[in-house]
């Protein structure tokens, strides 16, 4: 039976991991991070938390919008394409939230999109 996305994170060591499987564990990292943010919304020192755990999912994605830049990457054109217009959508969510940190269900979405993306990537390493 395959481990919640979370927990497979927490529990794996980095080492000897595919590049397929550190991409899923950093978005699932970035994602972790968030939900700790969302989860205990209301903890002393959350501002400063909250923007640590954004900028650390900014990084993940930054290096995604890098790797798919490269003109030797490997993937299709359109998944490229599709993973970038995905990756400026991220990137919107996560100024949204730095301007207007008072909600946190906006959080949702982009812990959602990286779990499903580092499942898909987990998927297809199995």
């Amino acid at each position: 039976m395959r481990k919640n996305p979370i927990e497979a994170y927490e529990t794996a060591g980095m080492g000897g991991m595919s590049p397929r499987e550190l991409e899923a564990a950093a978005l699932t990292k970035a994602a972790v991070r968030l939900k700790e943010c969302r989860d205990d919304w209301r903890a002393e020192g959350r501002k400063e938390r909250l923007l640590s755990a954004l900028k650390f999912n900014q990084r993940v994605w930054s290096f995604f919008q890098a790797a798919l830049s490269k003109e030797d990457n490997p993937l299709p054109d359109q998944l490229k394409v599709n993973i970038l217009q995905l990756s400026a959508f991220v990137d919107r969510r996560i100024f949204e939230i730095m301007a207007d940190p008072e909600n946190p269900e906006k959080l949702n979405m982009i812990i959602d999109i990286n779990l499903n993306i580092a499942a898909g990537l987990r998927e297809k390493t199995e």
